[in-house]
C-alpha cells in the first residue's frame, strides 16, 4: 500500500466498505441523531451565555478559565490560538478525552466526545417504525416535530403549544419510539431535537398547525 499498488489499494477499499456496511450503515441515522442533539445543545449554550457559556458547558471534558481552555489531552500539549479562533468538532467515536488537530498556519481543531443517550442503538431509524409512525397522525405531534428541528425543551414546547408538560412528555415519547426525535437531559431540563428521519418526514409533508 505504501507504494500505491492498485491491487492492494482496491483490497483495502473493499475491506473498508465491508466494515462500513456491517458496522456503521445499520446505525447511521442513530449516530447522526446523537451528533445533531449535541449540536443543538451547544447552539443553545451560545445563545444563553455566549462563548463563555459554550465553553463552560464542556465540563468536565474541558475547563474554561478565561483566557485559557484546559483539556486532558491524550498527550501533554499546548495550543496557542494567536487570534486564529478554535473549531469545535463533535465526535460520536471519540471517547472520554478530546483530541486536538493543530497546524500553525490553520485554525486549531478540537475534536470532542459527545454524550450518548442510553439505548441509542435500539432506537428506530424510521424504516422499522411503521407501527409507531401510524400513531403520529395528529396535529399536536406534527407541531412538536416542527418545533424541535432546532431543539426545544419540554417546558418550551408546553408554552408554545399551550398544553401541559405531561402531555408534551407523552407525545415526545411516541415520537422518540418512532425514531423521529432524540431527547437529551441537560441539568434540570430535557432537550428534544429532530432526527434525520424526522427532518426527512417534515421535508416531505409540512403539517399545518
Amino acid at each position: 500500500m505504501a507504494e500505491g499498488e492498485p491491487a492492494a489499494l482496491r483490497r483495502l477499499g473493499a475491506a473498508l466498505q465491508a466494515q462500513h456496511h456491517s458496522a456503521l450503515a445499520p446505525f447511521w441515522n442513530q449516530i447522526l441523531a446523537q451528533v445533531d442533539a449535541d449540536r443543538a445543545i451547544r447552539a443553545r449554550s451560545v445563545l444563553d451565555g455566549g462563548t463563555d457559556g459554550l465553553l463552560q458547558g464542556f465540563r468536565p471534558v474541558l475547563r474554561w478559565h478565561p483566557p485559557v481552555l484546559e483539556a486532558d489531552y491524550p498527550v501533554e500539549k499546548n495550543v496557542y490560538l494567536g487570534g486564529r479562533g478554535l473549531l469545535l468538532q463533535p465526535s460520536f467515536f471519540c471517547l472520554r478525552r478530546p483530541v486536538t488537530v493543530a497546524d500553525d498556519a490553520l485554525t486549531p481543531v478540537l475534536v470532542y466526545p459527545i454524550e450518548h443517550t442510553l439505548g441509542w442503538a435500539l432506537q428506530n431509524t424510521g424504516a422499522e417504525g411503521d407501527a409507531s409512525l401510524a400513531a403520529l397522525i395528529g396535529r399536536t405531534r406534527a407541531a412538536i416535530l416542527e418545533n424541535v428541528v432546532m431543539g426545544a425543551t419540554t417546558g418550551e414546547l408546553a408554552i408554545r403549544l399551550d398544553i401541559s408538560g405531561a402531555a408534551v412528555s407523552q407525545h415526545t415519547a411516541v415520537l422518540r419510539q418512532a425514531g423521529l426525535l432524540v431527547s437529551v437531559r441537560r441539568g434540570r431540563y430535557v432537550l428534544h431535537t429532530s432526527t434525520p428521519t424526522g427532518i426527512a418526514l417534515l421535508d416531505g409533508v409540512r403539517p399545518s398547525v
